[in-house]
């Protein structure tokens, strides 16, 4: 019997990729504006990137509890925004690899990139936003005015 492909869903699903910035109040406007659009499904990954000494001494179990801690923080507050729950993971340390990660084990179809602002921001020196379009789908890049510390 021939093989049918399943027919597609008119909700698209949204990868968010955030650290810092994962409860701002810029992002959560673009959550809520992006869910106004049209149906849509929403996934965070918070990539396991931590600060300071931890970056050498101990980068695998403080980065994860960091992540986790600001997923946590993030979730209920962007489903909240979605009007329907946001799933989410902590993602590789790496943010380039975390996104790529994310992007080839999921379906998706669009891409939300929170980041702080210009030259504070790591991601933005990575050009994270950049590294997304290559991925072939249209991108939405945050940049909130600012980020209390965590």
């Amino acid at each position: 019997m021939p093989r049918t492909e399943q027919p597609r869903s008119d909700t698209n699903r949204v990868l968010i990729i955030a650290n810092r910035t994962a409860a701002t109040p810029a992002l959560i406007e673009t959550v809520q504006a992006r869910s106004l659009r049209g149906p849509a499904e929403f996934h965070l990954v918070v990539p396991a990137t931590c600060a300071g000494l931890h970056r050498v001494v101990d980068p695998e179990d403080h980065g994860r509890e960091q992540a986790e801690a600001r997923m946590s923080e993030a979730l209920p507050i962007l489903s909240a925004a979605a009007g329907g729950e946001v799933s989410g993971e902590v993602g590789d340390p790496d943010p380039v690899s975390a996104l790529h990660d994310a992007v080839h084990g999921g379906d998706y179809d669009e891409i939300i990139v929170s980041t702080l602002r210009g030259r504070i921001s790591g991601w933005m020196k990575l050009d994270l936003p950049s590294k997304a379009r290559a991925l072939g789908l249209p991108v939405i890049h945050v940049e909130p005015d600012a980020v209390e510390a965590f």
